[in-house]
């Protein structure tokens, strides 16, 4: 078949003109499932932790995950409070960075953690207050 017949072909439809019993692309089902079912926010958010060493680079990615992402604002988890530091200086570029991989739009903020602390608590029970400071001498 010459290549005009199979353009030609392609182009039959299963009425008198196009509707929706046609086959169709699987980008364009997809794409019309997102726009009528409202994914696009929640793809795009999938799509920060999805790629997030492409997006912000595998050095950051090593020392840093993201936790949340709610109403703009992404939380991130430093491993240390040096890198914690780093990426708050960073911020503005991380933001770029992850506009230009994503869309402009879904991050506006990042909230930045450095590693918590140790707990003292044991067990279930806790009295309010300072408690005893004799532990370190």
């Amino acid at each position: 078949m010459s290549p005009r017949e199979l353009r030609s072909r392609r182009r039959r439809w299963s009425g008198p003109g196009p509707d929706d019993r046609d086959p169709q692309p699987v980008g364009r089902v997809l794409e019309r499932l997102t726009r009528e079912r409202k994914w696009r926010a929640h793809l795009a958010n999938g799509s920060v932790f999805g790629e997030w060493a492409q997006l912000v680079g595998a050095e950051v990615a090593e020392h840093a995950q993201p936790v949340a992402l709610k109403n703009g604002e992404l939380t991130v988890q430093a491993d240390s409070t040096a890198w914690a530091t780093q990426l708050r200086l960073l911020q503005g570029q991380l933001i770029n960075k992850i506009a230009a991989g994503i869309g402009p739009g879904v991050v506006k903020r990042i909230k930045i953690n450095g590693p918590t602390r140790p707990s003292w608590r044991h067990g279930p029970r806790h009295i309010a207050g300072r408690g005893p400071r004799d532990t370190y001498g």
